[in-house]
């Protein structure tokens, strides 16, 4: 196989030059667009299935979530949905709401996100939540219920 993509590349006539041009990726790209009625979503499906590279297009509407698999670049397809409907996209900002360590902090809570997910941040102040000096650790486990050398006081 190297050899006949070697050969192909040689007697290729579509690029100007000798650059090898960089191929795109099978992927799955979630886009986040406001979704009202059957006519938005079929201005938004219209508007993804005519890339090239594009293999299936799934949209959800109660989610307000765009999903596009296919050899596709993601800023392409959040560009080309912006241009072609005129709504504001964005790559799919959320996470399932276990993956969090802590889903109820204040920048990782967002009542806008479909239900069972919260926003992904990696935010200096919210992952100070996550690491609990021993200091603090040290007590909170020393009134632990399964702690069997704990305080009788409680």
């Amino acid at each position: 196989m190297g050899v006949l993509n070697h050969l192909s590349n040689m007697f290729d006539c579509s690029s100007g030059g000798s650059k090898l041009k960089k191929r795109n990726q099978l992927q799955t790209v979630e886009i986040k667009v406001k979704i009202d009625c059957e006519g938005c979503e079929r201005k938004v499906r219209r508007a993804v299935e005519g890339m090239k590279g594009v293999s299936s297009v799934e949209i959800e509407p109660k989610q307000n979530k765009l999903t596009v698999v296919g050899y596709v670049d993601p800023e392409k397809v959040v560009a080309r949905v912006i241009l072609r409907t005129g709504k504001k996209a964005e790559l799919w900002p959320y996470v399932p709401y276990d993956v969090v360590e802590h889903p109820y902090a204040p920048g990782v809570y967002d009542k806008k996100a479909p239900a069972g997910f919260v926003r992904y941040t990696e935010d200096a102040q919210i992952s100070h939540l996550a690491r609990a000096s021993s200091t603090e650790v040290r007590y909170t486990t020393a009134f632990s219920d399964e702690n069997p050398a704990a305080c009788v006081v409680m």
